[in-house]
């Protein structure tokens, strides 16, 4: 119970009443945060031994005396942690009441576990001491689940505290992006925007620890896309804003303007969502499955077959063909879509309907006679069914990844932005015209190219990584338009060329993105995940140090744990030093520039280590990771 003073450091519980299994079930908490997790299991496994102790008819002085150990251990962590909770409570006049009698609780409880497990004073002859601590069994049990749920219940408080907080700091985001929208004086501007971007970062830190706490993957890649809307929309708000205040009568700068206030409101508001885990409209817009969860629900109910005949119908698995189908169709009906993989593509969704008629037909057959030729047939028709599935999500893959693959090097020269930044300086409105049509069809492009990738990503979080980066292009699209426009209007201003400069470089940003993203999904298709690199996906960490807080010890905690804490932030940022200066080089492959990204890699390992987090799960994982660095 070492841990327990988790809490302190903020990010606990995001719960829901859903009932967890075993002595925890009466609290009926989902446990949504790693930190309340990393907080009751060493509580549970230790609580969890003294009942099973108790079960063993015979026990020596030793075992006695290990079990007296492990009940006043459990007694001290909580009354450590109950410790936590108090100041807590002190704090938070609006918690104070129910905090301290969840705390009073979880006191009395912990001490109930001590006096049952303590063999001192049981002043009876031996063989008594035996009879009496075995037959309280049950209060064990009772105190233990006292326990159980009054610390969790410290625990989901404290947790409130931190969800209040980051509401309250979006609250003041708002509030101040309200006035920034209405002001008219660029002096007034200034003032407001250096507030502003202190609540910015304010917000950052606070969502920061969040997205590290939360144990659901998915929402976890949400609060990052969220999260690196606003980190890159802040700077765009700041030269929009700044360009509609020089040219107040400017049609164009107005609506870029707006385009950047409106995408922020909606990354707050899906922040806040994740955070508070309502359950908004948000969720349905990744209803659309991909053509890759399709295939392996689909697969996994034609090889169930094997262990139940009857737990499906044969409607059923025809309607998830169907689907999956449809979906090809975003491949076979894209212009972008090679006339040899449209080819591949029809002919395996044909190939994969007379598969699935023949298992239909063996299948309805061993339903009403299972005879030893008809199941083999039935496991033959199971294989050939998925082997023809597999073939078809290989080609997919293929597709949509060569067709990334081309794009991205097509466009790596910005040959369009470049023109467009050129012919805006020289104020020609007709080429700035034509450049803004041949950006909007390479818009058009890489948003198709986002849709097919988001088919074949393999897992959820990439999914949403491929859906944001969707938006991103849609919404980077017409606001690169609307400031090249401004420029050309105004083409000696300053301010509406910095602007421009600001909205091209998100789009190059995301392109590179795009590259991270691609690799990674062929990492997750070839099965290569997690070896080479420990961390691809958005917002790279290291990339941008704005959203790095000081590791602040968690209160109580020995010098040690900070000494470790700081170490593991100058290695993070010694780590993003390593990034930026091997992302300058032109040949990745070159030796060095693999030696440089692998020493990076492991001590950003080390690092995520030093907050608990990472692949680097024990003490001795850490040290064989050093002497590999």
């Amino acid at each position: 119970g070492e841990g327990s003073g988790a809490p302190a450091g903020g990010g606990g519980a995001g719960v829901s009443s859903s009932s967890s299994s075993g002595l925890g079930a009466d609290a009926g908490l989902e446990i949504r945060t790693r930190s309340v997790e990393q907080t009751l299991v060493p509580l549970v496994s230790q609580i969890t031994t003294l009942i099973n102790h108790k079960d063993k008819p015979k026990r020596s002085d030793k075992t006695l005396q290990a079990i007296q150990r492990v009940g006043q251990a459990v007694n001290l962590a909580v009354g450590r942690f109950v410790t936590v909770g108090e100041a807590i409570a002190n704090e938070n006049h609006e918690l104070k009441e129910e905090m301290s009698i969840a705390c009073i609780e979880a006191r009395r409880a912990g001490e109930t576990i001590a006096q049952l497990t303590d063999v001192a004073s049981l002043d009876h002859p031996e063989s008594d001491s035996h009879i009496t601590i075995f037959t309280d069994k049950t209060g064990v049990v009772k105190a233990a689940r006292l326990l159980l749920s009054s610390v969790t219940k410290v625990l989901v408080l404290a947790d409130g505290i931190v969800i209040k907080q980051i509401i309250t700091s979006r609250n003041k985001v708002l509030a101040t992006m309200e006035q920034l929208e209405k002001v008219n004086s660029f002096q007034e501007f200034v003032q407001i925007f250096s507030q502003f971007g202190n609540e910015m970062v304010e917000f950052a830190h606070l969502t920061g620890d969040r997205q590290n706490d939360l144990k659901d993957e998915k929402k976890k890649a949400r609060m990052a896309a969220s999260r690196a809307i606003l980190e890159k929309c802040t700077m765009m708000l700041l030269t929009a804003s700044k360009t509609c205040l020089r040219h107040p009568d400017c049609e164009s700068a107005r609506i870029n303007k707006d385009g950047v206030f409106h995408r922020m409101r909606l990354a707050l508001e899906q922040v806040i969502d994740i955070v508070t885990d309502s359950r908004p409209n948000g969720e349905n817009e990744m209803a659309p499955i991909s053509i890759y969860s399709g295939i392996k629900e689909f697969k996994n109910k034609v090889e169930g077959l094997r262990e139940n005949l009857y737990f499906l119908s044969k409607e059923n698995l025809s309607t998830m063909l169907e689907v999956i189908l449809e979906h090809t169709e975003d491949f076979t009906d894209s212009a972008y879509t090679s006339h040899e993989h449209r080819e591949h593509i029809l002919e395996l969704s044909k190939q994969a309907k007379m598969e699935l008629e023949q298992l239909v037909s063996v299948w309805m057959q061993a339903q009403n006679q299972k005879t030893k030729d008809l199941m083999e047939d039935l496991e033959v028709a199971i294989l050939k069914t998925c082997q023809c599935m597999n073939e078809l999500k290989r080609e997919v893959h293929s597709a949509a990844t060569s067709l990334a693959a081309d794009l991205l090097k097509y466009h790596t020269d910005h040959m369009v932005l470049k023109a467009l930044k050129i012919t805006g300086v020289e104020g020609n409105l007709e080429a700035v015209a034509e450049y803004t049509c041949k950006l909007s069809e390479q818009k058009e492009q890489l948003v198709e190219m986002c849709r097919l990738l988001r088919h074949v990503s393999g897992t959820e979080p990439l999914e949403i990584t491929c859906i944001h980066a969707e938006d991103t292009f849609q919404v980077t699209g017409p606001q690169i338009i609307s400031a090249a426009e401004t420029l050309a209007l105004h083409p000696s201003s300053k301010i509406a060329k910095e602007n421009l400069e600001v909205f091209c470089e998100a789009w190059e940003s995301q392109l590179s993105d795009m590259s991270m993203l691609l690799r990674e999904i062929n990492d997750v298709f070839e099965g290569r995940r997690g070896e080479k690199r420990v961390y691809l996906s958005l917002p790279r960490p290291g990339k941008h140090n704005a959203n790095l807080k000081a590791l602040k010890p968690v209160k109580l905690d020995t010098e040690e744990q900070a000494k470790i804490a700081k170490l593991g932030l100058e290695l993070h940022l010694l780590t993003s030093d390593v990034d930026s200066e091997t992302e300058k080089w032109e040949d990745q492959e070159n030796e060095i520039v693999q030696h440089g990204q692998g020493m990076s890699s492991m001590a950003y390992s080390m690092y995520l280590f030093t907050r608990g987090e990472g692949l680097l799960k024990t003490t001795q994982d850490l040290f064989h990771q050093a002497e590999a660095l």
